[in-house]
């Protein structure tokens, strides 16, 4: 008998999670699609997203297929993106795209796509005080790729300066942290590995500004694995690109070996 009434309640708890309360007062019963939309954007003024949500999905659902429903599909994005709610942001730009891929508005579902998981690394930053290039670059890449995907697909939207700006800060944090992984291994000592991030950032980020700390790296493994040939190459390389670097100036050490620790002394106190 026990067991019959928990399997009950539990399949009660899983239909409110679904369907919501049944017992919960619907106060848009009667409403017309504008009178819906209208206090949905109402609740939206007043920064109530919780209950805009709730009004937008209402609307689409007694109203699938009217001018209303299209535009609560996208008050729905801005919608989860104010409640930092970047999983349910992308789900709805992704739906949007989906079932509307001709609207004007698409390349608005785009933006917000590359915004949503932008602005989610901004806050894990502030509250763990961490640098954003020493975590792993996952959610920075999705990013990139869907700004990337707004700039080609439509070169022409009131959304590319921004996001223009917002994938070069984004290449430059991704560089930077290929530059740390590389940093991590010339500790200790796995000069191969390290080699090989800083060539990664000068193939794939080579107009960033961590190219020439790059080259500074891969100039030091080279040397520290006796490859004489392709460290005095790379050598011309940064001395082409960077005559001005200090690490061609006086009182630089003559072991090459040792530049990548100069480095960080130089620019890293």
């Amino acid at each position: 008998m026990k067991h019959s009434l928990a399997f009950i309640l539990a399949l009660w708890l899983t239909g409110c999670a679904i369907f919501g309360d049944p017992t919960e007062i619907d106060e848009t019963k009667g409403w017309d699609a504008q009178r819906i939309y209208t206090e949905a954007a109402a609740k939206m003024t007043d920064r109530d997203y919780d209950k805009a949500i709730k009004y937008f999905q209402a609307l689409e659902s007694r109203y699938p297929h009217g001018r209303y429903a299209t535009q609560a599909q996208l008050e729905m994005i801005y919608a989860y993106f104010k409640k930092s709610d970047p999983a349910s942001t992308i789900a709805a730009a992704d739906r949007f795209i989906k079932l509307h891929p001709n609207h004007p508005n698409i390349d608005y579902a785009y933006y917000m796509k590359g915004l949503a998981t932008f602005n989610e690394r901004g806050v894990i930053e502030k509250l763990t005080k961490q640098q954003i290039s020493d975590r792993d670059p996952k959610a920075l890449k999705e990013s990139f790729l869907s700004l990337k995907e707004l700039t080609t697909r439509y070169p022409n939207s009131r959304y590319i300066k921004d996001a223009t700006l917002r994938m070069t800060y984004l290449v430059n944090t991704l560089a930077s942290y290929e530059l740390s992984v590389a940093r991590y291994y010339m500790k200790r000592q796995a000069y191969v590995a390290a080699l090989n991030r800083a060539k990664y950032v000068l193939e794939y980020y080579p107009d960033s500004p961590s190219v020439e700390e790059a080259l500074v790296i891969m100039i030091s493994a080279y040397d520290l694995l006796s490859m004489d040939d392709l460290k005095q190459d790379t050598l011309r390389v940064l001395e082409a690109n960077y005559p001005d670097s200090k690490m061609l100036g006086k009182g630089i050490p003559e072991d090459k070996r040792v530049w990548w620790k100069f480095w960080e002394s130089l620019y890293n106190d």
